[in-house]
């Protein structure tokens, strides 16, 4: 009888497994024009922020590096057709977009013309996609902005900072290769808002209002952040989480505890050993009671435990030791604190 695979190193295991190993941190320096159309602005902010890191199983890696690979192949083909196609600006950089200072931008699939039915003079924009069996029916029965608003909002942020009128949305069926193509027109209303979100966003000191409170809501089902919104998860420590921190207006990451110095993006990721916490980030669980800006201390009531009250900073409590506390009930335990002190200890647990 033929020995059976071990599941754990089939092929398409380790081919998972090594899309894990050599995905980058997900960490994006700026909130991107891809993702300004969710429906949840609190998340947009924990993920400007660095509030979670994205957990992507190495399939899904695969599949989205499918879909890059797939933006050559209709360039390819609009070539083909007699299209005009600019990948790149003339320097050889890809096309790019940004606001609020540069927190915000995107890159464009490339611009075109020459396209049928369209200008032979005007540059329009492209953007490709690829779906599913089922989304794509869904775009192609009720076209892109009803069925996938994320996607327009993303063009029209695109059209309003490059100042074209028109985009042209492709979309690839990944079932059966076949097409569909929707030209959408500029909306200017639209594109401030969008550039008006992202600066509310990218600038707002606490994170906005979950779009639901329920657990089970549909949106919230899957989200990085569930743990943030609806657990006792608290959030990664770097500069962005950190309350020293603030963006400011010409795209840089101010470090208040460091009289104001710019932050590089690596810094930002890193953090330090001053890092406090944005107090609401732990108020799933912790109630903020009082706090020292000049000794670096955050105090907070433990709500599992009203008794309970900890220090964040003041020989208390890290940011790193927070974060990685599983049961936050212990978090200003009396014994649990003794036992620190006697030991010189670390809480992880």
């Amino acid at each position: 009888m033929a020995k059976l695979p071990d599941p754990l190193h089939t092929l398409a295991a380790e081919v998972y497994r090594w899309w894990q190993t050599n995905a980058d941190d997900g960490l994006r320096p700026h909130l991107g024009a891809s993702l300004i159309g969710h429906p949840c602005k609190r998340h947009l902010w924990l993920g400007f922020r660095w509030c979670a890191k994205p957990q992507w199983e190495g399939r899904m890696l695969r599949l989205f590096d499918r879909g890059q690979r797939e933006e050559a192949t209709i360039i390819k083909e609009l070539r083909g057709i007699g299209a005009e196609v600019s990948e790149c600006q003339p320097d050889g950089s890809q096309w790019r977009v940004e606001a609020c200072g540069g927190h915000f931008g995107g890159s464009l699939d490339g611009v075109a013309r020459r396209l049928p039915g369209g200008s032979d003079s005007n540059w329009e924009l492209l953007e490709f996609k690829t779906h599913n069996r089922a989304s794509f029916k869904e775009v192609s029965d009720k076209g892109v902005k009803t069925a996938k608003h994320q996607h327009w909002s993303q063009m029209q942020a695109y059209l309003y900072l490059t100042g074209m009128t028109r985009a042209n949305y492709i979309a690839v069926n990944k079932d059966d290769d076949s097409l569909y193509h929707e030209r959408v027109h500029a909306d200017q209303e639209a594109g401030e808002a969008i550039i008006k979100r992202a600066d509310e966003v990218i600038f707002a000191a606490e994170p906005p209002p979950p779009i639901s409170t329920d657990p089970s809501w549909y949106q919230c089902h899957g989200c990085q952040h569930h743990g943030l919104c609806h657990g006792t998860d608290a959030p990664l420590v770097n500069c962005r989480t950190c309350a020293h921190a603030t963006p400011d207006e010409h795209g840089r990451w101010l470090c208040e505890f460091a009289n104001k110095v710019s932050l590089p993006v690596w810094h930002q990721k890193q953090g330090c050993e001053h890092h406090r916490y944005i107090p609401i980030l732990l108020g799933r669980f912790a109630e903020l009671v009082d706090a020292s800006q000049e000794a670096n201390w955050v105090q907070y009531r433990n709500l599992a435990d009203q008794t309970n009250t900890f220090y964040n900073g003041n020989g208390g409590y890290s940011s790193t030791e927070i974060h990685a506390c599983q049961d936050k009930r212990s978090l200003g335990d009396h014994n649990a604190q003794l036992i620190k002190q006697q030991f010189n200890a670390t809480q992880i647990a």
